[in-house]
């Protein structure tokens, strides 16, 4: 691995680029899910690079190499970042290639910054809400109770508790990044998604129990311009799960 970093914005930013500068297609720009790191990409960026793209795979703010973000981030500030990069590196226009948390920022990207983005491949992304469950309404309840008389005194403790009993794996692995966690799994993207110009390909493991299927095909009838794969009996990681099939169908969709 060759991670570079740069100064972005007053902090620490790391990426890493493979592939020929002089590839005739626009740069791909692949982002990592939540808790992982552009490591998460490899796959993905040696497999491409090796058909002819050239592969810039990201640290977002907090996890690998790159800096934390210093107060509460939204989607908002992570697709400034990253947008900031690609005007930093000179990369005009460029195919984006996003799983789960890094798709969530694919959509912003695509929604926002239409004239840096030439297409769009969403891999078991996140951005579509769940509609609350029993459990939710159980932690809500819990909060409330939490502000009765007699139980303020052990909120603190209480809500430790509850968390390693019913937080995600990814809320108990934020650390420092709980807030921005708690903050962008709140954001309704749906209607952000209505809004990209470019074509979307969305490539979906029908054993997804983070972002169902559903999600994927609530995208698919809300971006303009979309299709979905879908790889059976794959999970959350299809685009690891199938490595060769993703491979194989993404460089189709970013030559054609």
């Amino acid at each position: 691995m060759n991670a570079q970093t740069i100064n972005l914005g007053g902090m620490t930013f790391s990426f890493e680029v493979v592939g020929e500068p002089s590839s005739p297609y626009p740069a791909i720009v692949a982002l990592h899910g939540w808790g992982g790191s552009l490591e998460s990409m490899s796959g993905v960026a040696e497999g491409l690079a090796a058909r002819g793209f050239q592969v810039h795979s990201l640290d977002l703010a907090g996890f690998g190499r790159s800096d934390p973000p210093s107060g509460v981030w939204g989607v908002d500030d992570y697709a400034r970042q990253v947008n900031a990069y690609l005007e930093q590196s000179g990369l005009k226009q460029v195919n984006l290639i996003g799983h789960s948390f890094g798709g969530r920022i694919s959509i912003v990207l695509g929604a926002d910054y239409p004239t840096q983005v030439s297409k769009i491949v969403l891999t078991d992304s996140a951005g579509v809400i769940n509609p609350p469950t029993a459990r939710d309404m159980l932690v809500k309840a819990g909060k409330a109770a939490l502000k009765l008389p007699g139980l303020n005194a052990f909120e603190k403790q209480l809500r430790g508790w509850g968390q390693k009993q019913f937080g995600s794996a990814d809320l108990k692995a934020s650390g420092v990044l709980e807030p921005t966690f708690r903050k962008v799994i709140t954001e309704d993207l749906v209607p952000r998604a209505a809004k990209i110009s470019a074509p979307t390909l969305l490539i979906w493991g029908d054993q997804d129990q983070d972002t169902p299927l559903w999600q994927a095909k609530v995208l698919e009838q809300t971006i303009p311009d979309a299709g979905l794969v879908v790889f059976a009996g794959a999970g959350h990681f299809a685009y690891q799960e199938r490595l060769p099939d993703f491979l194989r169908i993404t460089e189709t969709f970013f030559k054609g």
